[in-house]
This record gives C-alpha cells, sequence and structure tokens, in this order.
C-alpha cells in the first residue's frame, strides 16, 4: 500500500487525479479501523494532515465554511453560536481522543448511515464543496448520501470544506445509543428552526439507507406553525402537533434489524426525538435564545 502525504492543496489534487482509487485520510478514525480489520486494502492512503488550508474555518458571509480537516473539538469550542447542531452532534462523537482526531469531512466521506454529523447538516442546510484538477462544485448535502456508505464524490474529488448556514435559530441533535459514551448510534435526529424563512428542517440518521430530511414532517409541521402565527406569538406548539410531526417523522424511516437494534425500535426512538427536540428547541424559540437547544440525548 502506497502512502502519498502531499503538502498543498494542489500536490493533493494532482495524486488523485493521478491515482483516484487512493483513499484521504485526515483524523483516521474510520479508514484505520477498517483496514485494522482487514475489512479495507486500498491500493494507497492519501494523507491530508499536512494541508494548512484544510484545518481552518471562516464566516462566509450568512454561511460558516468549515474546513475539511477542522476537528469535531474546535467545532465544539469554537462554533457553537454559529453551528449550535453540529457542534452538539459532535460532543456525542467517540471519545475525547477521537474527538481531537476526527473530522466533520472524514464524516461526510465515509457516508456512514450512522454518521453523527449527517443529521445536524441536513437540518442546518449544508453543502458539500467538492474539488478536483478540473474545478470546484458545490454539492448539496440532501444530494451527497448515495447509498450506504457511497457519496456523490467523482473518482478524482476530494472534499475541501463544508459550507452550512449559519444559525438564526434553535437547533437541537438527539442520538439514542446502546450505551452513554463511545457508541455508534442506534437512530438520532437532528432539528433547526429558521426563523428567518419560517422553515423549520429536519433529519434523521441510522434509521435508513442513508441519512434523509423528513419532508413530509418539515411541510406538515411548517403549514401547523403558519396557521397558528407561532411564529409570531411564540406560544406553545400544541400537543396534537407535536405527535403528528414525530409519527411524519417515524414513517419517513425504512430501518432493519441489526445487533444495535431492531426496525421497530428504531421507529419508536425516532417518534420520541422528534417530539423531544421539537418541544426542546421551539422552547428555546419562546425563550428569545437564538441558537442554543437543550441537552443532547445520547
Amino acid at each position: 500500500m502506497d502512502f502519498l502525504r502531499p503538502t498543498t492543496w494542489e500536490e493533493a489534487l494532482a495524486a488523485k487525479a493521478q491515482l483516484p482509487g487512493a483513499v484521504p485520510i485526515a483524523g483516521g478514525t474510520d479508514v484505520m479501523v477498517e483496514i485494522n480489520f482487514a475489512q479495507r486494502r486500498p491500493e494507497a492512503l492519501l494523507d491530508l494532515g499536512r494541508i494548512a488550508e484544510l484545518t481552518t474555518w471562516e464566516r462566509d458571509g450568512e454561511t460558516v465554511r468549515l474546513g475539511a480537516a477542522v476537528p469535531y473539538t474546535r467545532v465544539m469550542s469554537e462554533l457553537r453560536r454559529e453551528l449550535p447542531g453540529l457542534a452538539l452532534a459532535a460532543h456525542t462523537v467517540g471519545s475525547p481522543q477521537i474527538r481531537n482526531r476526527g473530522t466533520v469531512g472524514g464524516n461526510l466521506g465515509a457516508a456512514s448511515p450512522a454518521g453523527d454529523c449527517h443529521p445536524a447538516l441536513l437540518a442546518a442546510g449544508a453543502e458539500v464543496e467538492a474539488a478536483s484538477v478540473r474545478g470546484t462544485r458545490r454539492i448539496p448535502v440532501e444530494e451527497f448520501y448515495t447509498g450506504v456508505k457511497r457519496n456523490a464524490l467523482a473518482p478524482d474529488e476530494l472534499i475541501r470544506a463544508v459550507r452550512v448556514r449559519t444559525a438564526t435559530g434553535p437547533q437541537q441533535f438527539s442520538k439514542v445509543g446502546t450505551r452513554n459514551a463511545m457508541v455508534i448510534a442506534v437512530c438520532a435526529f437532528g432539528l433547526a428552526l429558521h426563523p428567518d424563512t419560517r422553515t423549520v428542517r429536519a433529519a434523521i440518521g441510522s434509521a435508513a439507507p442513508t441519512p434523509l430530511r423528513v419532508g413530509a414532517a418539515e411541510e406538515f409541521l411548517d403549514s401547523a406553525l403558519a396557521e397558528a402565527g407561532l411564529w409570531e406569538s411564540r406560544a406553545v406548539v400544541p400537543p396534537s402537533v407535536a405527535r403528528r410531526f414525530a409519527e411524519l417523522a417515524a414513517a419517513a424511516c425504512s430501518p432493519i434489524d441489526d445487533v444495535r437494534g431492531t426496525a421497530a425500535y428504531r421507529r419508536h426512538a425516532v417518534s420520541v426525538m422528534a417530539r423531544r427536540t421539537l418541544l426542546w428547541t421551539w422552547e428555546s424559540y419562546r425563550g428569545g435564545d437564538r441558537t442554543e437547544g437543550g441537552t443532547p440525548c445520547a
């Protein structure tokens, strides 16, 4: 197995173009596990750890441009206000050591249905910045996941950054696992209020072949909030509305039975998380808090 260590982004793109089968590695928290357990044997590893620009983030108008190699720890400590849902999700990733090494770009590239970042990115509204020697393009995160551990990157493309809308309202992330820490999600749920557009975005993880938004649930809730004038009044969400939102979120799932949980349990858990995260975020909105949600479940 070859090990490539470019020092510039241009060198990395050239190496990927010359050797499309090279697997990019930053934190290595996913790739090295697969290699160590003989689940994967790539022809080459492309180490992106020496490319400084991938480890920075910047505010770009109404979005945050997050370099592909920014670790979870920095998302938690530096972007809690701008990207509260993603910061909450980062808190639930692995151990402190994993959070110091693991990256949002790596989570996206792995495209696991159970990846913790995905529901938060879908709820916040994100685009993946993909680049190759042919140029750069932006892929809406909804279109990025194409199957179990498959993504929309071309063979010669690398993830350069992810662009996430800066929060204009409370966001929340909830996760159910088989224990309280260092656990792969049995299922997960992300929700973000967008008062500027009077919309809600919500997404599930580990309850379908790919992470996905719960479109019917979003449309129902958008309509219910608007018809009752709740964005303006900030009154309590009626229990019947919360229940129906939860039912529609669960209906969007297409889970499987596996060692971590049954399909029936995942649907039930998503329903519970959808109702709770809605109530948590709405209570924050009622209190006038622009970004913060409640405490994440794990």
